[in-house]
């Protein structure tokens, strides 16, 4: 678990509620669009001090098929904004400690 991981303000943070749920996903063993979206951010979390015990395989394939079974031809759109608020979460993270 990351230092002061508990005391993030997840709510304020772009994309917060995203990557917590898919932390606790993970931790589950929970399938799931966050929790493939944080399998996606895996490294860098880690680099940030985010304890990740649990990567899924192929998760940017697996994220995009699970789109598509879901949205059909809007798969493209919706996997690119998720991407997209992974990223914000993880640039945010310097200023949220």
């Amino acid at each position: 678990m990351r230092a002061g991981e508990k005391d993030l303000p997840w709510n304020r943070l772009p994309g917060g509620d995203l990557v917590q749920q898919g932390l606790k996903d993970l931790a589950q063993g929970v399938l799931s669009e966050p929790a493939l979206l944080v399998s996606i951010g895996a490294p860098r979390l880690r680099r940030e001090g985010f304890a990740i015990p649990l990567i899924l395989d192929n998760p940017e394939h697996r994220l995009y098929f699970m789109l598509a079974a879901q949205h059909g031809n809007a798969a493209h759109s919706r996997y690119n904004a998720l991407v997209r608020k992974l990223v914000s979460f993880e640039h945010s993270l310097p200023c949220a400690t």
